[in-house]
């Protein structure tokens, strides 16, 4: 792998790893500053609601001005960001602090998707792997921060990764070449010159997708520290995090296998197959104690993350390339600009409810109408892929 799709992939690591230090930080931090766990999880909110207003700029603003400049501006930005956070001195100036985490992390998703998308061969292959770097991050930030925080204080936690977002960004800026202002395609897919009438019905899966299984994602994963901290008697906060990291760590593989199923069978099966399995997960997970709740949460982050490179894979089929930076960005802000309401919704049904049961019985109807709609109205084949990767895939 070249060092600039190194660095671009590390990226997609960093973008979810800096999103998620708060969800476990919190954990220390609101005992510390004497709030409750919801009064402090809301000081997250700004963080989400800035990126997800910022993440059609974002993907405005690749599509003029290339993909090299904004992605050092991510690397640079956030790292400058989280440092900063790291230094507040009370809840305004931390939330300002992870305000400015949310909109230098707008950046990645609408940009550097359509950087991996464009320079493909085998894009079910290629999006797996990124997604798999995307899905380390989640699962590293759970172990690294809980570590951090328990040995070193919670500051350190966003200030040490700040230091090295900014030297990857200063390593990305030597050897990187601007991938994402190329024009040409190494091949073309014959979702292009699809039907209108299908590649609607094909949009629309993918915005219920992005906005349901959206909230699932941001829920499941700010919650989950927390939820085994409540279910494990005795666990401390070093222990949760890395049984959190452990589910992740599990679970963030299965972006490659789903990207080459994507590519042989298209995205109908999978996309059906994995979010039924979430709906009975999520159900599960809502009542099982003690060790059980691991063991659950393992194969549910299995279902959650192989259905994240199938919207991605039915916009590169089905939209032109000069519009999927714009799509992308719509997706995402979707997808993960919902935080912004999933954390302030998480924050009460857990201060109502004194628990998360609530909360995952509707991520299990959020999943449940994924399932329907996408029986629904997705092709039985995509459109199968031709010219210079069809026979890649024969090879």
């Amino acid at each position: 792998m070249p060092p600039s799709a190194l660095l671009l992939n590390l990226a997609h690591f960093l973008d979810h790893f800096f999103l998620l230090i708060f969800p476990t930080a919190v954990l220390a931090i609101h005992p510390a500053w004497g709030m409750s766990y919801g009064e402090a999880l809301s000081l997250g909110t700004p963080a989400f609601v800035v990126f997800a207003l910022a993440t059609p700029l974002s993907g405005w603003l690749g599509d003029r001005l290339g993909g090299r400049p904004m992605i050092l501006a991510f690397f640079l930005g956030i790292g400058l960001s989280s440092i900063a956070t790291g230094l507040a001195t009370g809840p305004v100036t931390l939330a300002l602090g992870l305000a400015a985490i949310g909109l230098f992390a707008s950046i990645y998703h609408p940009v550097g998707t359509a950087m991996v998308v464009r320079v493909a061969v085998r894009r079910g292959r290629a999006l797996g792997v990124n997604g798999v770097f995307g899905n380390m991050g989640v699962a590293a930030a759970a172990l690294v921060t809980a570590w951090l925080a328990a040995h070193m204080g919670w500051r350190a936690a966003f200030v040490l990764p700040g230091i090295l977002s900014c030297v990857a960004g200063l390593a990305y800026a030597l050897v990187s070449d601007d991938v994402g202002a190329e024009t040409a395609e190494p091949h073309r897919t014959g979702g292009g010159d699809g039907a209108r009438g299908e590649q609607a019905r094909v949009l629309l899966v993918v915005a219920v997708n992005a906005l349901l299984g959206g909230i699932v994602f941001n829920g499941v994963t700010i919650a989950l520290p927390k939820l085994f901290s409540e279910r494990l008697d005795g666990a401390g906060l070093a222990a949760v995090g890395a049984y959190a990291s452990l589910v992740f760590a599990l679970a963030a593989f299965t972006q490659i296998p789903v990207g080459r199923l994507l590519d042989r069978i298209g995205a109908k099966p999978i996309l059906v197959s994995l979010v039924a399995l979430q709906t009975v997960l999520l159900a599960l997970v809502s009542t099982v104690e003690g060790p059980l709740v691991v063991l659950a949460a393992v194969p549910l982050m299995l279902a959650v993350f192989g259905t994240i490179p199938v919207g991605v894979w039915l916009i590169s089929h089905y939209v032109a390339p000069d519009w999927r930076s714009r799509v992308y960005s719509v997706q995402f802000l979707l997808s993960l600009g919902v935080g912004a309401v999933v954390v302030p919704v998480l924050a009460w049904t857990h201060e109502a409810s004194g628990g998360f049961r609530l909360a995952f019985l509707l991520f299990a109807g959020a999943t449940g109408a994924v399932l329907a709609t996408s029986a629904m109205l997705l092709p039985r084949e995509s459109r199968p892929l031709t010219g210079e990767t069809a026979r890649a895939e024969g090879a």
